[in-house]
């Protein structure tokens, strides 16, 4: 009988609380109750998640041609590039990566990043034994790029992160008669925060001056965009708008607690899993017709295709002052959150998982001849910066790398060896 492979998953950053995150560890938990050896290799993790993960170098002489690594692509990394280099089958799971235009202006790297990623992405098409979108809308990106055998691993969201004792100090500021428009997700530019500000700015001027904007999302690298946001808010003139940032499952429970309406503008969305936190917390929810947002909400809450602030503020209003209509929106969430709650998400996942295993065993694909020594090196360098991280102080600059860089740092060719670059398409 051929022995049971091992279902490892690789990408770049667990983190904690975000939705990829915890895709990851119920994976993770699906395989090990089907009985498959399964561990998770990063490139990084949040420092309360590290014990549940291992480097994602340790990859290499551990994974085998009889294996199936489960490669989360969300934008391009060295965690990535090493697994295109490795033995086995590829199972690809497509987070989606968000247009690079989107940041032009604010953040000149995420550009850069987010061209590569979508550029990257394409040198999986051949590698991939099965290439899995969590969301239709991923999919159809995948098969419009060329994959070949694309699918849908539905997200079923794991609420136990919202189902411990709400950190009730946290919100009681919040918790009084007033209404609370809440959005959640990460402070960046295609979430359209400044669109959110607008509605709310014409819903508290016209329709309910005593309401306030609870805006819940880490904004770390995005200094600029929020400084942006803030300054909107100043030329508004609209008191009581709040950026919390990122916050713990604790605090982000005891805000959907007091929360009255979760407002989504998002231009782009892979899926939007806190739109079925709010529907898991029963909170109302009004939402931008966009992307992934319609499939996501699958018939509850309220779409609006309007960039008009009035208009969204009439909406909000309207479900915010009348019982019937808001009881009505709850009840079309709580049917839409059943049917996304009765997928068989652990069963889809064997299913797919048996697909690949059936795929004869894989050796690793030709990869340029320095790859690995360009792995190597590059190791060795990162030694080097965290247990000497003098010597990168000590060695005069290399005018050819640019200020700030000493010779020894590594080049940028050393963490982005030329796995995929052969088969990539500009």
């Amino acid at each position: 009988m051929t022995p049971r492979p091992r279902v490892h998953q690789v990408l770049a950053t667990l983190g904690y609380g975000d939705a990829i995150g915890h895709e990851v560890l119920g994976i993770q938990r699906a395989l090990r109750q089907a009985g498959y050896q399964s561990e998770i290799f990063v490139e990084t993790a949040d420092p309360r998640l590290e014990d549940l993960t291992i480097d994602y170098r340790e990859m290499v002489g551990a994974v085998g041609a009889s294996d199936i690594l489960i490669h989360h692509f969300s934008i391009g990394s060295r965690a990535s590039r090493t697994a295109y280099a490795l033995p086995g089958r590829m199972v690809l799971v497509y987070h989606n990566i968000t247009p690079p235009e989107c940041f032009i202006g604010i953040h000149t790297d995420l550009v850069k990043l987010c061209f590569r990623g979508r550029r990257e992405l394409t040198a999986y098409v051949s590698r991939c034994t099965l290439a899995l979108g969590d969301s239709e809308y991923n999919r159809k990106e995948l098969e419009s790029l060329g994959f070949g055998r694309t699918g849908v691993l539905p997200v079923v969201p794991d609420f136990t992160h919202l189902q411990g004792p709400p950190d009730r100090t946290f919100a009681a500021g919040f918790d009084d008669q007033w209404t609370n428009v809440m959005f959640v997700g990460r402070v960046i530019p295609n979430k359209k925060f400044e669109q959110i500000i607008r509605a709310f700015h014409v819903y508290r001027t016209r329709h309910n001056p005593r309401s306030r904007l609870l805006l819940v999302g880490s904004y770390s690298g995005f200094e600029k965009y929020r400084a942006m946001l803030q300054g909107l808010v100043a030329r508004l003139g609209t008191p009581d708008v709040h950026f919390l940032g990122h916050v713990s499952n604790e605090e982000l429970t005891a805000l959907y607690d007091v929360a009255d309406l979760f407002l989504c503008a998002s231009e782009h969305e892979g899926f939007c899993v806190p739109i079925v936190e709010a529907f898991y917390t029963r909170v109302p929810v009004l939402a931008y017709a966009a992307t992934a947002v319609p499939s996501t909400m699958d018939g509850g809450g309220v779409l609006y295709d309007t960039q008009d602030a009035g208009e969204i503020a009439r909406l909000m209003d309207a479900v915010l002052d009348d019982p019937r209509i808001e009881e009505a929106v709850l009840a079309s969430q709580d049917s839409a959150l059943a049917r996304l709650r009765a997928r068989d998400f652990a069963g889809t996942l064997r299913r797919f998982v048996e697909d690949a295993a059936a795929a004869p065993p894989r050796d690793a694909p030709e990869v340029p001849w320095d790859f690995w020594p360009q792995f190597d090196q590059f190791e060795r360098l990162e030694e080097l910066r965290q247990f000497r991280p003098a010597l990168y102080k000590a060695l005069p600059e290399d005018p050819g790398l640019g200020a700030g860089r000493s010779a020894l740092e590594p080049r940028a060719a050393s963490c982005e060896p030329r796995a995929a670059s052969r088969d990539v398409k500009s």
